[in-house]
């Protein structure tokens, strides 16, 4: 307990004395008190922040937080602000988003089919094509992804095909919807926009419970 030394009052702790002090005994104190009194003052006030731009500067913190969280995590589907690029000849909307072997390693599925003639992905050709998608160990059905932000379209284009959301090309030959062929692009059974779609794969080797990837052209003159 303090005991004031200008009344009978007694106090818990030093700051409720000098508070005291402020409120009971201001034209009373001696110099030594005034000090301690503003000392006591300043102090409180430096330390204090107003509620108002308390509350807005964790409002726009937890925004930016948010927002980064969103850009940085938020994987599949649609792909995130990417660089592009051009891979063996074709534009790509999106380049890999991280470096290849940082920590990615996942993997699905994937048939391309032209004209009932499925393209053989385990040809030496196709095999270990790009560090951030490939298909490897002589197995041309599961696909491998070592890098995030790989698109579909990304991943086509390090096998020498071109694909955009109505066209395939492929050896040269650019088959396009509507114009004599029919193109479908397919991941788990839904239509996707190849320059836009992150491939999302799963750590099983089988491809199971990743990204099902499924491509079909067919020419008028295979129907």
């Amino acid at each position: 307990m303090v005991d004031c030394d200008y009344c009978d009052g007694s106090f818990e702790g030093e700051d409720a004395y000098l508070d005291h002090l402020a409120e009971a005994h201001a034209g009373e104190l001696g110099s030594i008190d005034k000090r301690r009194v503003e000392d006591h003052d300043s102090g409180s006030a430096g330390s204090s922040i107003p509620l108002g731009p308390a509350i807005l500067v964790g409002v726009i913190g937890l925004s930016l937080a948010i927002v980064v969280y969103v850009v940085m995590f938020m994987g599949g589907g649609d792909a995130s602000a990417g660089e592009s690029g051009t891979v063996n000849g074709f534009d790509v909307a999106q380049m890999p988003t991280s470096e290849p072997y940082t920590g990615t390693h996942e993997h699905g599925t994937m048939t391309v089919t032209i004209d009932g003639q499925q393209i053989d992905f385990s040809q030496e050709q196709y095999q270990l094509a790009a560090d951030p998608f490939h298909f490897e160990g002589g197995n041309g059905r599961v696909w491998h992804t070592h890098a995030t932000g790989v698109t579909l379209e990304y991943a086509l284009a390090t096998l020498n095909i071109g694909i955009s959301e109505n066209s395939l090309t492929f050896q040269g030959t650019t088959y396009r919807t509507g114009e004599g062929a029919t193109v479908t692009i397919e991941v788990n059974g839904e239509s996707v926009d190849p320059e836009a779609y992150v491939l999302q794969g799963t750590e099983a080797d089988s491809g199971e419970g990743g990204d099902q990837v499924r491509i079909v052209v067919s020419t008028n003159e295979s129907k």
